[in-house]
């Protein structure tokens, strides 16, 4: 009988050895909210002048989604 154990253990560790590093995601997500964020203030803007009404959501809140949305799909493989 051959010992699985130490083969698990060692396809584990190559596994996390890909992760993507915090530093850089943060980064990225960090650029993307910076950029995002005049547009959305724009598209807010012209959703309140175009009802006449305050939108639910605020810019700031939008282009956080589209920051979350946005940065996991550049490391997706």
């Amino acid at each position: 009988m051959s010992d699985q154990s130490y083969i698990a253990h060692v396809q584990l560790k190559t596994a996390h050895h890909k992760r993507t590093p915090r530093a850089e995601y943060a980064t990225y997500f960090a650029l993307i909210l910076i950029l995002a964020l005049p547009v959305q203030c724009l598209v807010w803007l012209g959703s309140a002048l175009r009802h006449m009404r305050l939108p639910a959501v605020g810019p700031l809140a939008r282009a956080l989604r589209d920051a979350e949305e946005i940065t996991p799909s550049i490391f997706r493989p």
